[in-house]
């Protein structure tokens, strides 16, 4: 059902809001219809972030998940972690969240949580599916319908949770007397982030912090998007900013200069913070920059490698018993809070982690090992996995030896780095990254690559 308008993935099913095969009310219903009969009985956790469409496709949820006799506590325009905490919180059988993330405001998305309140499990994706193909819906008879509740104070709950971290350094926050400013893109971290950070006792200048889904710029958090973000710190003089994208589970930084950070970097942050004061494992997943394996190997780490997409780091961060994970993308994974992306403690994290250095966030940048990471996309071609085996064959004759990895797209590791070639999990698209040792050999293997594929 994968099309231009419609993507399915273990990171959700999205798509964009009334486009011909996109994500229309009779598929939201049915998909909601499909994960009441996967989870059986209980109730159900539902937020959503802050999108135009938001309302429209939570009805669709609330009457698919009733009709299978299950009760819905909607919790309103929350980030996702939020959902992740209330299903755990509630003891409920599971959550959806009802967001596109980092997707442009036409699209929209479902977000599936097992009971554990973490992504449903590759192997309950892909069940989840079976019953969706088959419409043989656990229905229920009008007397045994699901009821819906509201509850207001899950925020709250989760800055509590974050605030309760031992590796966050509370005191030394607020003795620093930070000043960040915040752009959430209007998005489900308007409220969150910057409450989180007042109650840390830091000084918050907030823009694009309405919440009422005017994306005032591309919504994915990263460098090129926070322009707005950069000047208004330099302005400020602040002491950093801080991105997240429209569910808030990932973030991005800007330092003191108003340079924008690359957002490889908040996880890098985040696990030197971790790893400081306990020794553990660390699941990153195969899109994720050198720089964050070098520093956690400095603290002693062991360090695994999972598929792209939180349920995918989830699940490996399980079976090793990790002490902290995430991806690349600003996602910061720390199972002492949740076992789930969250940019607010990420934020935590990251102040922590400058106050325990006594540095400025750019001082902190440039004690990291020097790798020079360049992440494109193109248009999805329908011969792509016919082009994929034919770069494989021919890649030696570009990289040199290598280690190939193919448990998500190609991945090859050769002497001075990496280059993984992958199809999208979120939108119609492939991905390429690039990461070596060399900025210009970084630039020149990705015009190679891209040539390649044209």
């Amino acid at each position: 059902m994968n099309s231009n308008n419609l993507v399915r993935s273990t990171s959700g099913v999205r798509g964009i809001i009334g486009a011909t095969d996109g994500l229309e009310p009779m598929l939201i219903a049915q998909y909601a219809m499909a994960f009441g009969t996967l989870m059986g009985k209980g109730k159900i956790v539902l937020g959503r972030d802050s999108r135009v469409s938001g309302d429209m496709v939570s009805h669709a949820v609330i009457s698919g998940l009733i009709a299978t006799g299950l009760d819905v506590v909607d919790i309103g325009i929350v980030p996702t972690p939020t959902v992740e905490i209330a299903v755990t919180g509630l003891k409920a059988a599971g959550g959806i969240c009802v967001t596109a993330s980092h997707n442009p405001s036409d699209w929209n998305a479902l977000k599936f949580f097992n009971k554990q309140g973490e992504f449903i499990t590759p192997a309950q994706y892909v069940e989840l599916n079976r019953i969706f193909e088959s419409k043989q819906f656990a229905l229920k008879s009008y007397s045994k319908l699901g009821k819906v509740s509201h509850q207001s104070t899950w925020i709250d709950k989760h800055i509590a949770a974050v605030l309760a971290l031992k590796t966050v350094n509370k005191p030394g926050i607020k003795k620093r007397k930070f000043k960040v400013v915040v752009d959430a893109i209007n998005g489900a971290g308007s409220e969150a982030l910057p409450r989180l950070l007042e109650k840390l006792g830091v000084k918050v200048i907030r823009i694009n912090c309405k919440g009422d889904g005017d994306f005032v710029h591309m919504p994915e958090p990263i460098p090129k998007h926070l322009t707005e973000l950069a000047k208004k710190v330099k302005a400020t003089k602040a002491d950093l900013g801080m991105a997240c994208d429209p569910d808030a589970d990932r973030l991005v930084l800007v330092d003191e200069n108003g340079k924008a950070i690359n957002e490889e970097l908040t996880l890098t942050i985040a696990v030197q913070q971790v790893l400081r004061s306990k020794k553990g494992k660390v699941v990153l997943n195969l899109s994720t920059s050198k720089t964050t394996e070098m520093v956690a190997r400095k603290f002693g780490a062991e360090v695994f490698y999972s598929k792209v997409g939180e349920a995918n780091v989830v699940e490996m961060m399980h079976q090793v018993k990790s002490l902290i994970g995430g991806e690349g993308n600003g996602g910061v994974i720390y199972p002492a809070c949740h076992a789930g992306r969250d940019a607010s403690v990420g934020a935590a994290l990251v102040l922590s982690c400058l106050v325990e250095e006594k540095c400025s966030l750019s001082a902190l940048v440039e004690t990291f090992p020097p790798y020079y990471i360049i992440k494109s996309k193109a248009q999805l071609p329908g011969d792509f996995s016919t082009r994929l085996q034919r770069f494989e064959a021919e890649a030696e004759k570009l990289l040199g030896p290598t280690t190939v990895d193919r448990r998500d797209g190609l991945r090859f590791d050769f002497d001075r780095g990496w280059v993984q070639l992958r199809t999208s999990n979120t939108e119609p698209i492939y991905r390429l990254i690039v990461e070596t040792s060399d900025r210009k050999l970084s630039e020149s293997l990705t015009e190679q690559v891209v040539a390649f594929f044209k």
